[in-house]
């Protein structure tokens, strides 16, 4: 499997579509919005540029595409005012995901949504221009220099591709309890490596003093095994599993499937981070939300909310199942993920656990 080829969200605007099943990662960066309104704000301040550019790395498609920049925009010409300047900055906007994403919805919706920010944004807001750049984070996306900030929520647990030695994870499809260490250890190796090569990318693309704050799906335990980083993924496997027992899928198809992720504590960020030498910390923190995006669960609707976390992770992972067994086996795949994942909320606090880091760059790589 060729990461860069098939990791997307499900496109367009259907019932299972990433664009109609992101509440989760907009509740996200919602929870987020101090962090990267005080970092962006902090940047103007101390910089003051006329144009000021934002990339907004792993941007997917749907609403949350301009909920996470439009928060941006409005932190700045917030922090324009308190400042009392009167000459708002030029916005340049990248938007950046890998080539599967559904760019043409973006630029369906940016006019209208443009227009829209212009006018409740008032007079004296700058004009603002949207790039869509299509590309892996895991290279270089723009010129030396170029970029005022970073932002990126739910992406970076995303790897260049499936660790090399994965396949002796027989019966997972991610990292369990049952998973030997040489596999444990490739997944680590493969995010230490993408992580470090993310952040030396970024620091030459950055100005000295521009910052990024990045929101990556991880835990708080540092056993990458536990229950914080792949209880979903688990339930997943069960039901793969069970559709070999089945006949529906064979077992060394279900053996060569191993999703392409890693879900870091806040002590291995931290380490690389520090590792790169391109950026000092500024804040650093674990927090965690219900499957649901709620705090509250209601045992009353338990089913419906098991229904629409598997449609949440159904706009994430079927582009990954169907590349690899097909679509013959989606439908019979999430009837019985749905069933795991009920009777896993009536049983447990199902949480996904969130590592924030905020970084300003100090020094070039």
């Amino acid at each position: 499997m060729k990461v860069v080829e098939v990791l997307h969200m499900n496109g367009g605007i259907g019932d299972t579509s990433y664009a109609n099943n992101s509440l989760l990662q907009q509740k996200v960066i919602q929870m987020t919005k101090p962090v990267t309104d005080e970092a962006i704000a902090g940047v103007y301040a101390a910089l003051s540029p006329n144009i000021i550019s934002i990339a907004d790395l792993g941007c997917s498609s749907g609403p949350n595409t301009f909920l996470a920049v439009s928060e941006l925009m409005r932190a700045v010409d917030g922090a324009r005012k308190n400042l009392r300047r009167h000459h708002s900055p030029e916005f340049h906007i990248y938007l950046n995901d890998l080539p599967g994403n559904d760019f043409n919805a973006i630029f369906r919706s940016l006019p209208q949504y443009v227009e829209g920010f212009k006018q409740e944004m008032g007079e004296g807001f700058g004009p603002c221009f949207f790039n869509g750049v299509p590309g892996s984070f895991y290279s270089r996306l723009f010129p030396t220099n170029a970029l005022h900030f970073v932002h990126s929520s739910y992406s970076l647990m995303w790897l260049s591709q499936v660790p090399k030695g994965a396949e002796e994870n027989k019966g997972n499809i991610y990292l369990a309890a049952a998973s030997p260490p040489c596999v444990i250890k490739a997944y680590y190796e493969q995010f230490q490596n993408d992580f470090l090569t993310f952040l030396k990318c970024r620091s030459q693309e950055l100005i000295i003093g521009g910052r990024m704050v990045l929101t990556i799906l991880g835990r708080k335990s540092e056993d990458p095994c536990s229950n914080e980083g792949g209880q979903i993924w688990e339930l997943l496997a069960m039901a793969l599993n069970e559709l070999v027992e089945e006949g529906f899928i064979e077992e060394e198809k279900l053996n060569t499937f191993n999703i392409p992720q890693y879900t870091p504590s806040p002590a291995e960020v931290k380490l690389l981070v520090e590792k790169e030498g391109s950026f000092s910390i500024n804040f650093l923190e674990a927090t965690n939300i219900h499957w649901t995006a709620s705090e509250f669960v209601d045992d009353v609707r338990r089913d419906h909310d098991g229904y629409n976390v598997t449609k949440c992770m159904r706009a994430v992972a079927e582009p990954l199942l169907v590349s690899h067994f097909g679509e013959g086996i989606i439908e019979k795949v999430f009837h019985k993920y749905q069933n795991k994942i009920v009777d896993s909320m009536t049983k447990e606090n199902t949480q996904f656990f969130n590592v924030t880091v905020s970084v300003t760059k100090t020094c070039d790589s």
